[in-house]
């Protein structure tokens, strides 16, 4: 059947217009994409050089991180802040050396509490800069005398417990204050006497509270490493030699953080074996 002329060209007029109409739909949908796209562009979070720096710390890249914090504290060096990542970053600098090597360790270390006594002066009350010039010291106790070791005892105890009123759930603080706990609860009760007598106050432990101090550290940050381990030696300690294997089993599929997770992984291979043989 042959369609009239004048049929044919309605037809076609009629095509024309739909074809603009969707023409310009799609004209106009386009910038409509477009400014959705820099919508979500512009709210893209910024990732400022400090959270560069701080993650640097956690992959371990310290000459990275070394070289972010200096230059931001360079143009501000009132940052409290920026002051206890430096102690920080000092002290994982220091732990990353060979413990032969002591004097360098011993500088980072020193470094690291001049870091944090410079944030607390600038803002006494951030829990970070009591935690990490408490960590500092703990760092430097190896190598001094017994008199100097019980006096930087009592500050550390001091800085720890600062730091825990200004910040209860401080996840670090809390893992030092249950070593300080074990570490003290390991002295005798007539080494404890004697030092009384002869050498000044000396720290009193306990096992029950370092244990709570470590269970509170994982609740709150369960990657640590270390806060297994030391949590596993106390239960060995009280007996409870199933829930070191769990502890310790746990910790082993734990990401290494820091350059002592590698000391503590090695130790506790050969802990597990030794538990497990029993």
């Amino acid at each position: 059947m042959k369609i009239p002329a004048s049929r044919h060209r309605c037809f076609l007029h009629c095509c024309c217009w739909v074809f603009l109409l969707l023409l310009f739909s799609l004209t106009a949908l386009f910038p409509a994409i477009a400014a959705k796209k820099a919508k979500t562009a512009k709210i893209q979070p910024t990732v400022t050089p400090i959270e560069i720096a701080d993650e640097a710390v956690w992959q371990m890249n310290y000459a990275k991180a070394d070289s972010i914090y200096s230059s931001e504290l360079h143009h501000n060096p009132c940052n409290a802040d920026l002051h206890w990542k430096m102690a920080r970053l000092q002290v994982s600098l220091g732990e990353s050396l060979p413990k032969g090597n002591t004097d360098a360790r011993m500088l980072h270390y020193r470094q690291a509490a001049e870091h944090a006594r410079t944030s607390i002066t600038l803002d006494s009350t951030n829990a970070k800069g009591h935690t990490w010039l408490a960590a500092s010291l703990g760092m430097m106790a190896d190598k001094i005398g017994t008199k100097e070791k019980l006096r930087r005892a009592q500050e550390i105890k001091r800085e720890l417990d600062t730091a825990l009123r200004l910040n209860p759930n401080d996840a670090t603080a809390l893992s030092m204050l249950g070593s300080y706990y074990r570490e003290a609860a390991n002295i005798g009760w007539f080494k404890r006497m004697v030092g009384n007598a002869f050498l000044g106050e000396v720290p009193k432990g306990d096992y029950t509270l370092a244990e709570k101090a470590f269970r509170k550290a994982i609740s709150i940050d369960p990657k640590i490493i270390r806060n297994y381990h030391e949590l596993a030696l106390i239960c060995i300690k009280s007996g409870n030699k199933e829930e070191a294997i769990t502890l310790i089993k746990t910790a082993l599929d734990k990401p290494i953080l820091i350059e002592s997770d590698k000391r503590r992984i090695e130790e506790m291979h050969a802990l597990l074996k030794k538990l497990t043989k029993e």
